[in-house]
């Protein structure tokens, strides 16, 4: 009966029109339920600096132990409230809702924060994690639901002491880390520019801004054709434009991208998306990641500038619709972050 479920889900995904319908939805928000608090398998980013730092996942990290690593049980949040807030119907949505509460606790909270202040762990999810973050608090602070303000103010302790991060850290960074994995650092500022501009926050504006024009306004002709990279799930090409958008005005943006990625502009332009051999291996399904990342790179950039882009729409289509089966075919390698993945590219779709 599972695999005739899968089998379902599988042709409505394949047949994946315009937006995701409530059935799609649903099974979705199964994928982070499900690992929101299933504390092993588990990949622990942690420094020891003896033996009484080793301790279950949970008792480090009572909010964010689920969903195999930190910065993944972090967007699984996100996902579940950005599915809430779209979707008032949504299956289960008391028992979504209690999990986020229990998590999401003040005391739950205050024991993270207390990890974040070791000295030892002061890179700790530098800035993936980080940029997730800020994600799940901004999605918290605009949802209309009545449990979201509450917790949306439990978490924003942890929210300040990763502002007060990348404003420390960002002027120390003489050089950007252009991988598609964790630590790219255009990714690692998308989120929290749109949290700094959403919450007014003109500091953490201001580092942004600096910064990303200090390390990426030179770059030109973006090597389009070296990705994907093995085990990529960003787009080092696509994360830097996506974050040189953010902060230029759109003149200099476009005369930016000209040189950066001229052939962008092209009509009959043309990617390849990734493509797995083996989704049971948790570092080659990046690659279903990397054609979602593509995916709401290409949305964010044509919505915003349709004259110039409204070309790109089949291809960022045709990524999304080429991993999103991948999402529903059961193995955990993959589904405890790609659903976080799928729905970033719908929210940018719109």
């Amino acid at each position: 009966m599972k695999y005739f479920y899968l089998f379902v889900l599988f042709i409505s995904f394949k047949n994946f029109a315009q937006e995701l319908t409530l059935q799609q939805a649903n099974h979705l928000a199964t994928l982070p339920l499900k690992c929101l608090q299933q504390e092993y398998p588990n990949k622990l980013g942690q420094m020891l600096i003896d033996s009484t730092e080793i301790q279950s996942p949970k008792k480090l990290h009572p909010t964010f132990y689920g969903c195999f690593d930190w910065h993944s049980s972090v967007h699984g949040h996100w996902s579940l409230v950005y599915l809430l807030k779209r979707y008032p119907n949504l299956a289960n949505k008391e028992q979504i809702i209690q999990k986020l509460k229990t998590n999401l606790s003040k005391e739950n909270i205050q024991v993270e924060i207390d990890y974040l202040n070791k000295k030892h762990e002061k890179s700790f999810e530098r800035t993936y994690g980080w940029n997730w973050l800020l994600k799940l608090q901004l999605e918290l602070e605009t949802s209309k639901e009545p449990f979201a303000k509450e917790l949306a103010q439990n978490l924003k302790p942890l929210s300040n002491i990763i502002i007060e991060r990348y404003i420390e850290f960002l002027p120390k960074l003489l050089y950007p880390v252009r991988v598609g994995t964790h630590s790219n650092t255009a990714f690692g500022l998308t989120n929290a520019w749109d949290y700094a501009v959403f919450s007014k926050n003109e500091v953490l504006q201001k580092s942004i801004k600096e910064n990303a024009i200090r390390l990426f306004q030179k770059d030109e002709n973006c090597p389009f054709n070296w990705e994907p990279s093995g085990t990529d799930f960003l787009s080092p090409c696509m994360e830097e434009m996506a974050l040189m958008q953010r902060i230029l005005p759109k003149n200099e943006f476009l005369t930016w991208l000209k040189k950066f990625a001229p052939n962008l502009f092209k009509k009959d332009y043309k990617w390849e998306v990734a493509r797995v051999s083996d989704r049971t291996d948790g570092h080659l399904v990046h690659l279903d990641g990397l054609n979602f990342s593509r995916a709401w790179n290409m949305y964010h950039l044509l919505n915003q500038y349709p004259n110039e882009f409204k070309h790109l729409k089949n291809l960022a289509d045709y990524h999304l619709n080429f991993s999103l089966p991948s999402v529903v075919d059961g193995n955990y390698e993959g589904e405890h972050w790609l659903a976080s993945f799928a729905l970033r590219a719908f929210e940018e779709k719109k």
